[in-house]
């Protein structure tokens, strides 16, 4: 059951929930707005090489980092599982298909430190997809409200829609999370809040206390759609944590379907990027469906998520014609071979490896403000405020966590 949150105070962000449930059946794959912009202004993108993670070890890693029940905690996960592998060709199918996303929205939680069951989380409200946005419905692979985006940090406008940027919406998404453990001390609680709302949870347990720790599925007064929710969550996690239990194989990763992060400090249409990297218009637009005119700006998002081979084309060909390189550079790139066209399904590629450079510092033409932490603030909710990620924060300040105190002055670059 979706739910909707009415517009509250900044100060009330983080006790916001995050999502809706998503419906029992399988979503259908969502359109993508094709580009419509054309935009020559382009800059230079980071250099990075990718480090590769192939086989079992995504697997292992996974599996290494959950947190809470296995199949035998609850008869309704081993009967979700067995819905979810009814057809093993078509399970491995899904799974190859939304594996890199996976990979790199595990490895954003691994930051957060929000166990792996969470990277999976995106199969329960969405089966991965970039759901497009429509009025006060929920949104993208995390299933958010623009409401509640708003509340998170996450920027919603007609340009650009925050929910459907992987990067920006993994990483608040996580944060979230992080942060309704640290008020809940339980993942469990963590999930029912992600769905149902913390102010919801908070009045349950002030009514009749905390569950049970040997629950795997807390018995308490929320809605069936809640509880199904957590179900549905550790039950794909068991067949990760058990494939052959239910006749099923999980995929490999292929080097070049992981995902890189390229920075864009200028504006560069997807048009323009897909034929500097050959990859489909497409494709290119169902990997970075934030931007929604088409159009990467680098006050929003700022950057594009690509494979690792047409990645390195496109830095290739934003570096050369930043420092007036060769004229044939366009027809060289433009000449390789072009992707499949992947139409709506999720594409192979969302791993941002850890030697990816971080966001940019503020530039000096920026408009930097000094923030002093003040009791209360923590650095997702002077991101929001100054509707910058938390990542770039740390980036600045040459933070390596999310401690701060209470005076410290931080160096925040405006976005608004």
């Amino acid at each position: 059951m979706k739910h909707r949150l009415r517009p509250l105070p900044l100060a009330l962000a983080l006790l916001l929930t995050a999502c809706a449930t998503a419906p029992t059946s399988r979503p259908h794959a969502p359109g993508v707005e094709p580009p419509t912009a054309e935009i020559h202004d382009i800059a230079t993108a980071k250099q990075a090489s990718p480090t590769v993670t192939t086989g079992s070890d995504v697997w292992d890693r996974l599996r290494g980092s959950f947190a809470m029940a296995d199949c035998a905690g609850d008869p309704g996960i081993e009967a979700w599982a067995r819905r979810y592998t009814a057809s093993p060709q078509r399970f491995e199918s899904q799974m190859r298909a939304v594996l890199p996303r996976l990979l790199y929205v595990q490895e954003i939680a691994a930051r957060h430190e929000v166990p792996g069951e969470f990277a999976l989380l995106p199969w329960v409200e969405s089966h991965f997809r970039p759901v497009p946005p429509q009025k006060s419905r929920p949104a993208g692979m995390w299933q958010i409200v623009p409401n509640t985006a708003r509340h998170m940090g996450l920027a919603v406008d007609r340009t650009y829609d925050a929910r459907l940027d992987l990067t920006a919406s993994t990483d608040a998404v996580m944060a979230l999370l992080s942060h309704y453990h640290d008020w809940f001390q339980d993942w469990r609680l963590a999930d029912y809040a992600y769905n149902a709302g913390r102010f919801s949870i908070d009045r349950l347990l002030a009514r009749d206390g905390a569950p049970p720790s040997g629950q795997a599925v807390p018995v308490m007064q929320v809605r069936a759609g809640t509880r199904e929710h957590l179900v549905k969550l550790l039950a794909i996690a068991c067949v990760v944590r058990e494939p052959e239990r239910f006749g099923v194989t999980l995929p490999v990763l292929e080097d070049e379907q992981q995902l890189v992060e390229v920075a864009v400090t200028q504006r560069l249409s997807l048009d323009k990027a897909a034929r500097l990297t050959g990859m489909s218009p497409s494709t290119l637009a169902s990997l970075n469906a934030g931007y929604r005119n088409g159009v990467v700006d680098a006050r929003r998002g700022g950057s594009l998520l690509l494979p690792r081979k047409q990645a390195a084309q496109l830095r290739t060909a934003l570096l050369a014609q930043a420092t007036g390189g060769s004229a044939n550079l366009m027809a060289s790139v433009g000449a390789a071979p072009a992707l499949p066209d992947l139409g709506d399904d999720p594409s192979p590629a969302t791993r941002r490896p850890e030697n990816v450079p971080p966001p940019p510092a503020p530039a000096a033409t920026a408009q930097v403000h000094t923030h002093v932490v003040k009791a209360g603030d923590t650095l997702l909710k002077i991101a929001q405020h100054y509707h910058v990620r938390v990542a770039q924060l740390r980036h600045w300040n040459h933070l390596h966590g999310d401690d701060i105190q209470i005076g410290q002055k931080l160096a925040v670059s405006a976005t608004h």
